[in-house]
Parts: C-alpha cells; sequence; structure tokens
C-alpha cells in the first residue's frame, strides 16, 4: 500500500473558515481540501437544500422530450420506458415509469435480458415495441452510442427520448430528443449524474408543466439515491442535494419494495454505504441470475405482501449470485496463477461457462487482488462479452478506445466498462491491450493507494469532532470518508488475530494515556506488526462501534506499518 498524504491547504484559509464556522481546525481543514473556502460554500454543503438543484431545461433538448411526453399523453400513445439490468437501469425504469403512470396509464416496462439481448437498446425490444402498438420509447442508462438501433426503430414508426449519462460516440442517435451532461454541445452545469439522475431530471421538467414543485417529487428520490450510490458517481453537486434527500426518504418513508428487502436489516438509520452493500446487490441480483424486471416489479409494487414475495425471490437470487461469485473468482485466481506472466501491467482472464452476470463482480475481485486493469471473459452467444473495472487515476474507457480495432462494441466510464468481440479477435485484443495499457499507465498507479487527509491524535478524537465529522456525509467518490494518520501507537496487549481464518486484526491502541479500540478487516496478517508493545503508525477512519448496548468510537484501520 502507497500512502499518500494530501497537500496541507492554505494555512489563513483554514484559520478564517474555523472563526466562520466556530469549529476547529483539523474539521476546517478536511473542509478546505474539499474546495469549501467560505461560510456560504459550508452551508451549502453541511445543510444541502433543493434550491441547489438546477433548472432540468438547461439541459438541451429537455424541451424537446417534455413536448414529445406531453404529446403522447395528449393523443393517446402508448409509451415504453426502457432502461438496463443494473441498479441504475432498474431504478430508472421504476421512476419514470411510476411518475408518468400518476399521469397516463398507457405505460410499459421494459429491460432487456442480459443473456438474450446484452447491454442497452435491443432490436427485439424495439421489435417487441411495434409489436405493441408503442410509438415511443423513453430509453434510460443506455442509448448514447444506439446509432443503428434508434434508426431502425424509426423506420418502423418509433420514436425515442434518449436519458444517459455515459460518453457519446462521434455520433448522436437520431432521437427526438438525447438527454446526457456528457454531450459536448450540452451547457448542463452538472455534469455527473447517473441514469437515474437524468431520468429525475425528465420527470423534475416533466413536473413544472403540471404545477407540481420538488417537493411533490421527493418521494422517488430513495430510487436516485441507491443509483447514486451503486453507480459510484461523485457524491458532489446536485447528486449530494439528491442522495441527501433520498437517504432520508429511504430511513423515514421508503416504498414499499424498499421496506420489503430491509424488513430484516437491524439498523436504525441507512446510510449511502449501506444502500451501496444492502440494497443495490440485492436489485442488482435480479438483472445478474433471472431478469432484471424482477426489480422493476419490486420498486414498483405498492402491496406489501406481494413485495415480500417478490423480495424473497431476489434475496434467493442474491444467494445464487454470491455463490456463483466466489466459485468464479476461485477459478479466474487459479488460471492466473498458472498463467503468470511477470511483467504484465494487466489481468484478462476467459472461459466459456462462467455466468456472464457475476463477471463484472469478479472483475472487481480481481482488481483488489492483483491492482492491474481487468478484464473478465465468457461466452455470450456468438461472441465473447467482458466486464473491464480499472485501478483508481487509470481510464480504461479510453485504454479500450485504442484497442476498438479489435472490439465489436464497447461502452462505460473511467473505471468499468462493457465490451463484446468476436472470439478469433481476443488473443490480438489481449495483446494490444496489455500494449496500450503498458505505454500508458503511470507504474506507480499499480500499487494500491491510500489517501490520507492528515495526521491527528487520539486526544482529538471526540464524541462532538464525530458528531460533526457525520455531518460530511453522504460519502462517495469527490467527498471520500476522511482518513487520518496517527504515529507511535502502542496496543495495550490485547490485540488478536479475529473472524473465519483469523483474517481481521482487533486491537486496543494508546498514546499519551488516550486508549481507543480498533478494528482492521484483513489485516489479520499484520498482527506481527505490533504485537510485544512495538511502536507502529496507523492509517484509519473513525466509527461507532455498538456492543451489548454500548456505544463507542472505534478506529476502522486501514492500514498499519
Amino acid at each position: 500500500m502507497r500512502w499518500t498524504l494530501q497537500p496541507k491547504p492554505d494555512a489563513s484559509i483554514i484559520k478564517k473558515l474555523s472563526q466562520a464556522l466556530n469549529v476547529d481546525i483539523i474539521i476546517a481543514s478536511l473542509l478546505v481540501q474539499r474546495g469549501i473556502e467560505t461560510f456560504d460554500q459550508a452551508k451549502k454543503f453541511f445543510r444541502p437544500s433543493f434550491e441547489d438543484l438546477h433548472d432540468p431545461f438547461l439541459m438541451k433538448d429537455m424541451d424537446f422530450a417534455v413536448s414529445r411526453i406531453e404529446k403522447a399523453i395528449t393523443q393517446g400513445e402508448n409509451i415504453m420506458v426502457y432502461g438496463d439490468y443494473d441498479v441504475d437501469g432498474t431504478t430508472s425504469v421504476a421512476l419514470v415509469s411510476s411518475y408518468l403512470k400518476t399521469l397516463y396509464t398507457q405505460i410499459a416496462t421494459y429491460i432487456p435480458d442480459r443473456y438474450d439481448e446484452g447491454y442497452g437498446v435491443s432490436y427485439k425490444g424495439i421489435d417487441y415495441a411495434h409489436d405493441n402498438d408503442i410509438s415511443l420509447i423513453i430509453a434510460l442508462d443506455c442509448g448514447i452510442k444506439a446509432i443503428e438501433k434508434v434508426a431502425y426503430a424509426k423506420s418502423k414508426g418509433i420514436d425515442f427520448i434518449i436519458c444517459d449519462h455515459h460518453r457519446p460516440g462521434d455520433q448522436l442517435p437520431d432521437a427526438v430528443a438525447v438527454l446526457d451532461p456528457k454531450r459536448e454541445d450540452c451547457d448542463y452545469p452538472y455534469k455527473e449524474l447517473c441514469g437515474c439522475g437524468v431520468g429525475f431530471k425528465l420527470i423534475q421538467a416533466l413536473a413544472v408543466g403540471q404545477g407540481q414543485t420538488i417537493k411533490d417529487l421527493v418521494p422517488y428520490l430513495d430510487l436516485v439515491a441507491t443509483a447514486i450510490g451503486a453507480d459510484i458517481v461523485p457524491v458532489t453537486g446536485e447528486n449530494r442535494v439528491l442522495a441527501y434527500y433520498g437517504l432520508q426518504v429511504i430511513n423515514t418513508n421508503p416504498r414499499i419494495g424498499f421496506k420489503a428487502m430491509i424488513s430484516n436489516v437491524n439498523k436504525e438509520s441507512l446510510t449511502i454505504t449501506d444502500v451501496v452493500f444492502i440494497i443495490a446487490p440485492r436489485i442488482n441480483a435480479a438483472g445478474r441470475m433471472k431478469h432484471g424486471l424482477h426489480a422493476v416489479n419490486l420498486l414498483t409494487e405498492e402491496n406489501m405482501e406481494t413485495a415480500l414475495q417478490y423480495a424473497a425471490e431476489i434475496e434467493l437470487y442474491n444467494s445464487e449470485r454470491k455463490d456463483a461469485d466466489k466459485k468464479i473468482t476461485e477459478e479466474a485466481l487459479t488460471q492466473i496463477q498458472s498463467n503468470r506472466e511477470e511483467g504484465k501491467n494487466t489481468t484478462v482472464v476467459y472461459e466459456e461457462n462462467w455466468h456472464k452476470g457475476v463477471i463484472g463482480i469478479v472483475a472487481s475481485r480481481l482488481t483488489e487482488t492483483y491492482y492491474r486493469p481487468t478484464l473478465v471473459f465468457t461466452k455470450s452467444g456468438e461472441k465473447l462479452a467482458a466486464s473491464a473495472r480499472s485501478v483508481k487515476g487509470f481510464d480504461v474507457y479510453n485504454a479500450l478506445d485504442a484497442c476498438s480495432d479489435h472490439i465489436e462494441q464497447f461502452g462505460g466510464h473511467k473505471y468499468a466498462a462493457g465490451l463484446t468481440l468476436l472470439e478469433e479477435q481476443y488473443e490480438s485484443f489481449k495483446q494490444k491491450f496489455e500494449e496500450v495499457v503498458s505505454s500508458t499507465i503511470d507504474k506507480k498507479l499499480l500499487v494500491p493507494e491510500i489517501s490520507v487527509d492528515m495526521q491527528i491524535e487520539l486526544e482529538q478524537i471526540t464524541p462532538k469532532f464525530y458528531r460533526i465529522l457525520k455531518q460530511f456525509g453522504p460519502y462517495g467518490p469527490g467527498n471520500m470518508t476522511p482518513v487520518f494518520i496517527t504515529k507511535e501507537l502502542k496496543d495495550t496487549g490485547y490485540a488478536k488475530c479475529v473472524g473465519a481464518d483469523e483474517k481481521h486484526l482487533k486491537c486496543r491502541v494508546e498514546k499519551n494515556g488516550k486508549t481507543i479500540g480498533c478494528i482492521g478487516f484483513n489485516l489479520g496478517e499484520k498482527y506481527n506488526l505490533i504485537a510485544k508493545e512495538q511502536f507502529f503508525k496507523a492509517v484509519y477512519t473513525i466509527d461507532e462501534n455498538e456492543w451489548n448496548g454500548e456505544v463507542s468510537l472505534q478506529l476502522k484501520l486501514k492500514d498499519i506499518n
């Protein structure tokens, strides 16, 4: 692990902010590191407001999208809400379809089958629309590269509205409206919305014509917050406002489907991290193991009994997903170890029988293990399909773009992408991908980095300090949980390895007469560094530990040295 201490911001700015907010220097310094330098900026950060949301009509083509939907409703057309099978796609479909159903009844939903149709807009989906007299498709979280498919739909008399957040190619589809803040000609002030966020801007624009305000749309924000967390978009600007209020909905008045999913979760309130690790995998499991429409059905269900049945089915899919994920990860690790080629800057594995629904998770696990840009391939019909994951700081989308001569189709983001290619292209692609990554990656990115905000002492960790830190949430890219370093720590003598295979480290550390409990997940092998009263330094986050009804602060160790 590389420990990188963030540069210390300008001391005069920190002091000024500390006085303006009446907070200590550490809190002020953390804020300045996040680009917050004034009282007003801090107020926006700590008290997110709906007033900070942008006018949806600032998004290019929004006026076209709204007038086409209003025309469809006036003329009694059938509308299909179409979305990808992951969390962002299924929450988007649930969001837009449930809102439209409050205005109009002739709304169908469609999620492509991961195995039969693959990612994005499909010919099969368009044919289904044509067979069912649907003349308008609203595509969510996909479609920005569907040039041929949108043209095919047009030839059948079907219009498209695209709501996407992926990077466009050189050409845009010939749709009635293409809503994507990443369009080069789109002046929308915030570029980092997820697919469900773009869908939310669409219903926000439609609400204007209905005489509704943002307050009328608050119940939909549980879906938006879940998508923001699951899609790993920055939790800054508009996303922070949407996530903040969405979490309030999840914790106070969630939709029936959420209630059913979290009915067995014994937590007073869920954080964005809980949403990512508890709700998102279950929504995702439907599309991975069965069909994404199961997730949409659960998220739009209004009867608790039915929702509990759906949730139980999805729980089963999630359990199957975990088993498949574990098995394939083990097989992939074995394959890598037996083919280990020294000096490689990429990890690329392939097995034709691997479950297509979990290769993305496996790619993430391999990236964690070997810390290389990673691709996991499986057979998908006549072609090979892969999920790509990257390491912090390296743009895998650009790397794939440089290999496009060997690829049939690809799309995605900086850190995660998907692609398909012909089987005979596999070896040449693999070679080219290694060449591209090797010639463009900064080698230090191949060593995992822990970014440390600042050095503090144990006596500075007080309940008041932690209460303010909690208000920095919701956390995520662009606003990560603060990481601290403390030097010359000593274990009080009770350190031990815990958990299955004694993989985790539990201890209590002391410095200058102050002690505090610690847990270090997957740090069991570092026990020898702290045994026998040796001094050591640690990087950690701070959280609460609940034990026998007692709540105390603890250090969540990320690494020790």
